[in-house]
């Protein structure tokens, strides 16, 4: 499907403290309590932004699961893109120019490569590129690329580069003037010079520094690896001590070489960015890449877990760094439940839109996206007058690849008419995967609530309805359903109450966020009208 672009909205003011301030007495100068709503900026329909409109920013960036962030600097404008994971159309770009306010520009990737994690997005002489772990056959790990050379696309089919048992791609470029790419482990391979094909083998490239044997970690894994030049010096940046498990694990530690060949020598600082308690606002800290601000000041740009919210996923950071005395660097940010200054010199940027939708125009791939869809599935989406229709796929919501739209804000409501046509159901989800989710939905003679990813019968409701407005408001994972017959003039409210805060890949796996969904399944059809969103 092609996709629309849409004007992006800015925001409100929000109160915000000096960043040299405990966070007892930011909150009490500015009237915050900790964790309000109020301590970030207010985008469109009341969510939750990083500018405070006072020349600072307070973290995330892109709030919501915006996991292994890979930024490129393109002039005096900047692009990212995230792990798209099981969601088609993937690998959304966000476009800004002042590191700050982040709006999409589109997707990428149309192919279903399964799932898809940590990329890197890069130009190379007039041309972009995005390198892409993937196992689309269940075979192993490959790494893929696709190119294109407009930002916005059209991007080209994915060319298998071959490169086997491979994930997290990091491309440089080498004082020989050849193209390589660094991937997890650390290890190295050269590419041609169109950056199409490997020319070499997958070698081993860099021992990392290891941390102390008493720390607290999931594992060594060393992998994400981005790699600068500056100066006479290579530098290469790396996540070790797993993504996920306990809060104190995942960590930033760099190196750095004068030729591309090595040695690299480690960082005195090591680890540059780590989380050491689970009193601090950001957990599972790491993955970075360090890029250049407007002013020529330096930043470096992780994710994290947010404090309490794992539900919501890794979320994009932003934290400034220095270059110190004898050429390394080191971050600067301090405590990220603050806020900071924001980069200077940069050109006010648009921010992430609206996602109440009449589904009048395509938002595939910038805000809509099927979970782990079969071959073919766009097809079953079409939009007519009135609305967007969805054939049935599956028995439930287990199988159903449900349409599903990412959310960034603790504690929000959401709500959709649906017009159910021949036999099945539909409804609304709070989704992980097939495994873990909750939700409110119906049949002709039914009303069905899933609990923690079960049909409870004893909770249904009968009625006779083919057409029914249906709600979900969840305030910081407890979650309420709504339902109406009369589009939303008088709500009923059912009886059962969920809390969805296990619901995150400590639990099960696949280092994805509970998205809000929407299910049809079964022979029939249903149409999806008027979609709203509001943060609260």
């Amino acid at each position: 499907m092609d996709v629309t672009r849409r004007t992006m909205f800015g925001g409100a003011l929000a109160g915000a403290a000096l960043p040299s301030l405990t966070p007892s007495l930011a909150n009490a100068l500015t009237g915050a309590k900790p964790g309000a709503a109020q301590q970030w900026g207010t985008g469109a329909e009341g969510q939750r932004k990083a500018d405070l409109g006072n020349g600072l920013y307070r973290n995330p960036i892109i709030s919501g699961d915006h996991a292994d962030p890979t930024i490129l600097k393109d002039g005096g404008v900047y692009y990212m893109t995230h792990s798209s994971f099981d969601s088609y159309p993937g690998l959304v770009i966000w476009r800004s120019t002042d590191l700050i306010n982040w709006a999409p520009v589109g997707p990428a990737l149309h192919r279903n490569l399964g799932t898809i994690w940590a990329v890197d997005l890069v130009k190379h002489e007039g041309r972009y590129f995005i390198y892409i772990p993937a196992d689309p056959k269940g075979e192993g790990w490959s790494i893929y690329v696709i190119w294109a050379d407009d930002i916005a696309g059209p991007w080209s089919e994915p060319i298998d580069l071959g490169i086997r048992g491979a994930i997290d791609p990091g491309h440089i470029v080498g004082e020989d003037g050849k193209r390589y790419l660094f991937t997890n482990g650390i290890r190295r391979v050269r590419l041609t010079d169109d950056g199409l094909a490997t020319d070499g083998t997958l070698e081993q490239a860099y021992n990392p520094w290891r941390y102390p044997d008493d720390w607290v970690v999931e594992n060594f894994a060393p992998e994400g690896p981005k790699l600068l030049r500056k100066g006479e010096w290579f530098y290469l940046v790396t996540a070790i001590g797993g993504t996920a498990g306990p809060v104190t694990g995942h960590m930033v530690i760099a190196a750095r070489s004068r030729s591309i060949n090595g040695p690299w020598e480690h960082c005195p600082r090591n680890p540059l960015v780590r989380t050491v308690s689970v009193d601090e606002p950001w957990w599972s800290r790491g993955h970075a890449t360090l890029v250049e601000g407007p002013a020529g000041d330096w930043w470096m740009v992780y994710h994290g877990y947010e404090n309490g919210m794992r539900t919501l996923g890794r979320q994009t950071l932003l934290e400034p760094i220095e270059w110190t005395a004898d050429g390394w660097f080191r971050a600067k940010g301090g405590d990220l439940s603050l806020p900071l200054p924001k980069p200077k010199g940069g050109i006010p940027s648009a921010s992430a839109p609206g996602l109440s939708d009449e589904f009048a125009k395509d938002r595939f791939g910038v805000q809509w996206s099927f979970h782990a869809p079969k071959r073919g599935e766009a097809e079953r989406a079409r939009y007519e007058p009135g609305g967007l229709v969805i054939a049935g796929s599956g028995a439930s919501p287990a199988d159903s690849s449900p349409l599903t739209c990412l959310v960034g804000d603790r504690s929000y409501e959401a709500e959709v008419s649906i017009d159910l046509t021949g036999d099945g159901e539909a409804g609304i989800l709070l989704f992980y995967n097939h495994k873990a989710f909750v939700g409110l939905g119906f049949t002709p003679e039914k009303l069905k609530i899933y609990e923690y990813s079960e049909d409870l019968p004893w909770a249904g409701v009968s009625h006779k309805a083919r057409s029914v407005r249906l709600r979900v408001t969840n305030h910081e994972n407890v979650v309420t359903w709504y339902y109406s017959y009369d589009e939303g003039r008088h709500w009923q409210r059912h009886g059962t109450r969920m809390e969805v805060s296990g619901i995150h890949h400590n639990v099960f796996g696949g280092f994805l966020s509970l998205r809000f969904g929407i299910y049809v399944a079964g022979s029939g059809q249903a149409r999806l009208r008027d979609f709203r969103y509001r943060a609260v």
